[in-house]
């Protein structure tokens, strides 16, 4: 008998999944953006390395964006759809590898939360076409906004000030 009820509740332990967040991942799929198009069009647009980074939300590997030591001043864009992303008096050093910004333009970038790693952490997107940026932390300069936008640089197109 208590054999039975061990067998009973590692049965429902190991059979209750969160829908929450189910429901949380295919709401975020399901959502439209301005710009569309279908997974061949983007392929045919995007580099592969681009394309794993914006469309399936990859991660370039940290010190081999070019765009990490740019300090021009001009804007960055999304590489996808040219969307406005971040200024470059926003941009700074954190040492960590990957372009960051201590805050992105208002109303360009959207944010959901991942748990891909095993805990949550906010993660960026373009507000217009849905591309993956990075991710935003709360270690960023005290100084000014104390975020630190952790952007792939494959990610963003930079367009010099004239």
């Amino acid at each position: 008998m208590n054999k039975f009820f061990v067998i009973i509740i590692t049965t429902l332990l190991f059979n209750c999944n969160s829908t929450a967040q189910k429901k949380s991942t295919e709401k975020e799929t399901k959502k439209t953006y301005k710009v569309t198009k279908t997974e061949a069009e983007w392929k045919s647009q995007l580099t592969e390395k681009e394309y794993y980074v914006l469309r399936k939300a990859g991660t370039e590997r940290s010190f081999s964006s070019p765009l990490n030591k740019n300090y021009a001043e001009g804007i960055y864009v999304c590489k996808a759809c040219e969307t406005p992303l971040f200024k470059s008096e926003h941009k700074f050093d954190s040492g960590t590898g990957w372009p960051s910004f201590d805050r992105e333009i208002k109303g360009n970038v959207a944010f959901s939360t991942d748990h891909n790693l095993g805990y949550a952490r906010t993660e960026e997107h373009c507000a217009t076409c849905g591309g993956h940026l990075g991710h935003v932390f709360n270690d960023g300069p005290k100084h000014t906004t104390g975020k630190r936008h952790c952007i792939n640089g494959v990610s963003l197109k930079f367009i010099p000030k004239k």
